[in-house]
C-alpha cells in the first residue's frame, strides 16, 4: 500500500512574468521560470494562471504531443487554429485541443475593454501521434452548488465531458462556506492535485487559499471542507 504523499504550493511561491499585455503565474516550471522540484505532477505539467489585456493575446504558434485545456475565469477568449478550429468561449465553458501530429494555434482576448483571465493547462498525452482536435463545451458552472462537474476525461470513457488522450479527469467545483466534499477517484492509482481557484479550503488537513495549490500521492478519497465560499479545480492525474 501506498504511504500518502501531501505536497503544498502556496501561491506566492509560483513562478511569474510581465510582459505588459500578459501577466502569468506558474505552479510548474514554465518558460524562464525553472524550479527542478516543480517540473510537473505525475502527468501534469502546466497551470498557467493568466491576465491578457484587452485585444491583445498569443499570435499562430505551434504544439505538438500535448493535450492543453483552457478553463476562462473572466471574459472571453478567441481560438483559431490550422485544423479551421474556431471559439469564442468564456467563463463556464471550456476547451480543450489535442496537439498530436502537429497544430499551430492563436489564443486572443475577445475583448477590446475588458481583461482576460484564464487557467491554461497542459497534460502529456498517453498516445502519441494522434490527430489534431480541437472542441469546446459549455458546463454552466454558475448552477452548481456543493458539487464538482467533471470538464475533461479520456477518450473511450462515456459522458458528455470533453474527450482527452490520457487516464486523467478534470473537474471544476464550488463549495459553499461550512460544507464539506469527498472526492473519490475514477482510478484508485491516479494521484490528485487540487488548485484553488476562489476561497479558501481546507483538504487532508491543508489549509488552502486563493491559488494555491496540493498534490497528493497514495490516497484515492479526498475531504475538502470549506472556510468560506470556493471555487477549484481537481486534476486526477497518471503519476507514471
Amino acid at each position: 500500500m501506498i504511504q500518502m504523499k501531501t505536497t503544498v504550493h502556496k501561491a506566492e511561491t509560483r513562478g511569474s512574468s510581465d510582459h505588459g499585455w500578459l501577466k502569468t503565474n506558474f505552479t510548474f516550471s514554465f518558460a524562464d521560470y525553472y524550479n527542478p522540484e516543480r517540473i510537473h505532477f505525475g502527468k501534469l505539467r502546466v497551470i498557467n494562471d493568466d491576465t491578457i489585456a484587452p485585444g491583445m493575446g498569443f499570435g499562430l504558434h505551434p504544439h505538438d504531443n500535448m493535450e492543453i485545456i483552457t478553463i476562462p475565469l473572466s471574459g472571453a477568449v478567441k481560438h483559431t487554429d490550422n485544423t479551421d478550429g474556431f471559439g469564442i468561449i468564456k467563463h463556464g465553458e471550456v476547451q480543450v485541443m489535442s496537439a498530436g501530429t502537429g497544430i499551430w494555434h492563436s489564443e486572443f482576448n475577445a475583448s477590446e475593454t475588458e481583461e482576460l483571465k484564464l487557467l491554461q493547462i497542459w497534460i502529456f498525452p498517453d498516445k502519441i501521434g494522434v490527430k489534431p482536435g480541437y472542441k469546446t463545451q459549455s458546463f454552466g458552472f454558475d448552477a452548481l452548488q456543493n458539487e464538482w462537474l467533471l470538464v475533461a476525461g479520456p477518450v473511450e470513457m462515456e459522458g458528455s465531458h470533453l474527450k482527452i488522450n490520457q487516464q486523467a479527469f478534470v473537474s471544476f467545483g464550488k463549495i459553499e462556506k461550512g460544507k464539506q466534499l469527498t472526492y473519490k477517484n475514477y482510478l484508485p492509482a491516479n494521484g490528485v492535485y487540487l488548485f484553488v481557484v476562489e476561497g479558501n479550503l481546507a483538504v487532508e488537513g491543508s489549509l488552502l487559499e486563493r491559488r494555491d495549490g496540493i498534490g497528493i500521492e497514495g490516497e484515492p478519497t479526498l475531504q475538502i471542507g470549506s472556510m468560506e465560499d470556493s471555487q477549484f479545480v481537481i486534476f486526477e492525474i497518471p503519476m507514471k
